[in-house]
């Protein structure tokens, strides 16, 4: 079979059509986005441990200070008062709890993420056989090139992607046929072209 182009470089615009670049960049984004959020998690829980910290001393000074002046002062308040120093303390520990667990998700979502990444760059450019052929049943391109193919006819895109140039063989008459196809002429036209030529 005889080629206007050379093989190496239709295989070259075939692999070019199939990259996995745009997913990579997204994950490193979503990497990124994870390591900020890692970040601002941390930085959470040092604050809320530090204010728990302070809580606690407070809390501790507040004992001592009511041991020793227990007899002048009322014991409803400072009670009441220490309640709250308490309620103020568990809210953030839990708020340090929660903080703790979102962060083991967001690490079980980064360990997916990067399982997902190796298995992309094992499937390489092109990725799997299923998804390659997935891929050739739901992109109409795909099927009309098919269908092209198997009638003699190979449709060659330029450097931007469009498809202006048909190469034409018949195989009874061993004649080949390079046609460029112009806006300027009607798809009737062409149609009605391919077919005396192939007839």
């Amino acid at each position: 079979m005889l080629l206007d182009e050379d093989p190496a470089t239709l295989i070259h615009h075939t692999i070019g059509n199939f990259n996995i670049h745009p997913d990579k960049v997204a994950i490193g984004r979503i990497n990124e986005s994870l390591s900020t959020l890692q970040q601002a998690r941390d930085l959470r829980i040092r604050e809320s441990e530090n204010a728990l910290r302070k809580l606690s001393r407070n809390l501790q000074t507040l004992a001592t200070q009511h041991n020793e002046t227990v007899s002048s002062h009322n014991t409803t308040d400072h009670a009441s008062q220490i309640v709250e120093l308490d309620t103020q303390k568990f809210r953030v520990a839990k708020a340090a709890s929660d903080l703790e667990i979102e962060g083991e998700r967001l690490e079980q979502d980064l360990d997916g993420l990067k399982v997902r990444l190796q298995q992309l760059d094992s499937e390489g450019e092109e990725g799997d056989d299923t998804i390659k052929a997935k891929r050739e049943l739901e992109d109409p391109t795909v099927l009309k090139l098919k269908v092209y193919r198997s009638l003699g006819i190979d449709v060659d895109p330029d450097q931007t992607g469009t498809y202006n140039k048909a190469t034409i063989r018949n195989t009874q008459k061993g004649d080949i046929h390079v046609v460029n196809i112009d806006t300027k002429f009607s798809r009737f036209f062409y149609a009605n072209y391919f077919w005396q030529t192939l007839g």
